[in-house]
C-alpha cells in the first residue's frame, strides 16, 4: 500500500496541485460546494424523514430532488477529493481523521444505497433511516473539518 501511495504522490499531477495554492483553493473550494449540495440535501430529505419538516407533502414527492443532489455533490467531492487527497496522500493515510472521515463516507454511501433510498419511498422505519442517514452525512462532514483543522 505504502507504494501505491508514494506512486499517487509523485504523479504530475500530484506535484502540479501540490504546488499551486491557487489550484488547491480552487479544488478545496469545488470540494466544499460538493459537500454542500450533499449534507443539504441529507438535511431535507432527512428531516422530512424524521417528520419535521414539509409533513403536508408525501416522501416521494419531497424526496427524489434532495437525493439526486445529494449524488451530483457526491460525484463533485468525491472527484475533487482524490485531486486533493494526491498531492498528500502519505501524510493522509495515516491521519486519524482522515481515516474516520473515509470509514464514515463509506458507511454513508453504502447505507444510502443499500437502505436509505428505498426507505424515502415508503414510510416503514423512516424516521430511524432519516435520523442515521443524518448522523452518517453530518459525521462525514464533522471528520472532514477536523482532518482540515487538526492535520
Amino acid at each position: 500500500m505504502r507504494f501505491v501511495v508514494t506512486w499517487i504522490q509523485a504523479t504530475r499531477i500530484a506535484t502540479t496541485i501540490g504546488g499551486s495554492t491557487s489550484l488547491t483553493g480552487f479544488l478545496s473550494a469545488i470540494h466544499l460546494l460538493g459537500l454542500t449540495l450533499v449534507v443539504g440535501g441529507a438535511l431535507v430529505s432527512s428531516l422530512r424523514m424524521l417528520g419535521i419538516i414539509l409533513t403536508d407533502r408525501p416522501m416521494s414527492d419531497v424526496t427524489p430532488a434532495p437525493v439526486r443532489g445529494m449524488i451530483v455533490g457526491l460525484t463533485i467531492s468525491v472527484a475533487s477529493g482524490l485531486l486533493l487527497f494526491a498531492p498528500r496522500a502519505a501524510a493522509a493515510v495515516d491521519n486519524s481523521f482522515f481515516q474516520v472521515k473515509m470509514l464514515l463516507l463509506s458507511a454513508a454511501i453504502a447505507f444510502h444505497f443499500a437502505v436509505y433510498r428505498g426507505a424515502s419511498r415508503r414510510a416503514i422505519d423512516a424516521r430511524l433511516t432519516g435520523g442515521v442517514g443524518l448522523i452518517l452525512w453530518f459525521g462525514v462532514a464533522v471528520a472532514g473539518c477536523a482532518f482540515i483543522l487538526l492535520e
